[in-house]
């Protein structure tokens, strides 16, 4: 296939223009192999103070079954580096291509770029752009779902338990559409208040502040279902932050999965690849029995095929309030 990556996105007929050039290099300065992946390059979804914001869009591969369900990919870097072209989002999506997936990933400020609740606002943005863009690719408005990597996964699952706080959402791109994500992937995600530190400059990382930035402070039954994929031993973000989040989920009833990658580190997904393959299965079983077909376990009220219960995603016209 030949090399693709800035392309427009054409509103008016909803279609997705290739314009042929060289692809971008990941943050190790190599060119990432899309094999036959379809990427559109370069989106502006909105503006983060004098930041344009960007996003890239990754449709199924030709031939497979569409799942009619955007992820909205949320890199790593804690806060002070990453963007969204990382190699490990681009093994990602080319595996969630392959089952079916619509991926965007989005960058969104970092720390220096903006102060907090920037990054938020920009993750919530770049969720509100695929919804009110969910026709135009092809997947349903009440099938997005937020997956975010390290310093992503906070925004991840902050956008998981936030819906509809004001404070959290900002005012760029895509005015006046939900921001609500109807599942959540967290992968090796900065969880719990300590992690949230690197938002803050130095003496601002408050015990106030860093509560008001962690995920676990949003847990509620109301949380959005969520999947957690984390490295057993993980040297960076401690794999028990994970279990403990989990935790929390199933106690409420939120429908919550929890996957172990035996024996990896952070960023796992850079290079192992048959992990990729396990996780994006993980994945895939999660999304399509409480999204795609509706099939979520009795637990959480699975009564057959097409009946939903509470994992399910909302009728038509109801996944955006």
């Amino acid at each position: 296939m030949a090399r693709l990556t800035r392309r427009r996105f054409v509103a008016a007929s909803g279609a997705l223009v290739a314009l042929p050039a060289t692809r971008p290099l990941n943050a190790r300065g190599q060119t990432p192999d899309l094999g036959e992946l379809r990427v559109d390059k370069d989106i502006v979804f909105g503006m983060g103070g004098s930041k344009t914001l960007t996003l890239d869009v990754y449709r199924p591969l030709a031939g497979t079954i569409a799942k009619r369900t955007a992820i909205v990919h949320l890199f790593a870097g804690g806060f002070a580096a990453g963007s969204k072209d990382a190699s490990y989002i681009v093994n990602d999506v080319k595996a969630l291509g392959a089952r079916g997936y619509t991926s965007v990933a989005a960058n969104y400020r970092l720390a220096r770029e903006g102060p907090w609740p920037a990054q938020i606002h920009d993750a919530k943005a770049a969720v509100r752009w695929t919804r009110a863009h969910a026709m135009r690719l092809g997947v349903e408005p009440n099938r997005i779902v937020v997956a975010g990597y390290g310093a992503g996964g906070l925004l991840a699952l902050l956008a998981a338990g936030t819906a509809g706080r004001a404070e959290f959402e900002g005012e760029s791109g895509t005015p006046g559409v939900s921001s609500q994500v109807n599942a959540c992937i967290g992968v090796y995600p900065l969880a719990t208040p300590e992690n949230a530190a690197a938002l803050f400059p130095p003496g601002q990382a408050t015990r106030e502040n860093l509560s008001a930035a962690s995920p676990a402070t949003y847990i509620s039954k109301d949380f959005a279902p969520t999947i957690l994929i984390h490295g057993t031993d993980d040297a960076t973000v401690p794999v028990q932050s994970s279990v403990d989040f989990w935790s929390k989920l199933h106690a409420l009833g939120v429908p919550a999965a929890l996957n172990l990658v035996q024996g990896a580190d952070g960023a796992f997904d850079t290079a192992a690849l048959d992990a990729v393959e396990m996780m994006v299965h993980a994945i895939d079983l999660f999304l399509d029995r409480l999204l795609v077909n509706r099939v979520p376990y009795p637990k959480f009220g699975g009564r057959g095929r097409g009946q939903g219960g509470r994992g399910a995603a909302p009728p038509a016209g109801r996944g955006a309030n």
